[in-house]
């Protein structure tokens, strides 16, 4: 699993609490300015607005996953936040943050 650790997208894990256990290179150059590193071990809830706290809890409580894009100073990205899952259990949730180009094709296969 050695190669999480430099996946060029922001990956950041954390326990069924909301305790940030992991966080790749990449989750911890985009959250330097909040303390980079220093947040693994910290909680998600303290980070969040109250409506992302209580999407966070729901997303653990059923296992559902959330994905969505953003765009913040111009730069587009795709968020897909996923609860791990062990036999049916959830075990903790996983946010992937990829920085999408101004134009992503899409492509409808049959």
């Amino acid at each position: 699993m050695e190669w999480i650790k430099h996946f060029p997208h922001a990956v950041t894990v954390a326990d069924p609490d909301g305790k940030v256990t992991f966080m790749n290179d990449k989750a911890i150059q985009t959250f330097a300015d909040h303390g980079g590193a220093a947040l693994i071990g910290s909680s998600l809830y303290d980070c969040h607005k109250p409506s992302s706290v209580e999407k966070i809890k729901h997303m653990l409580a059923t296992g559902e996953s959330n994905i969505y894009t953003i765009e913040k100073a111009g730069v587009k990205k795709m968020i897909v936040q996923q609860p791990l899952l062990d036999e049916g259990k959830v075990t903790g949730i996983v946010e992937i943050s990829i920085v999408l180009p101004p134009e992503v094709p899409h492509f409808v296969r049959g």
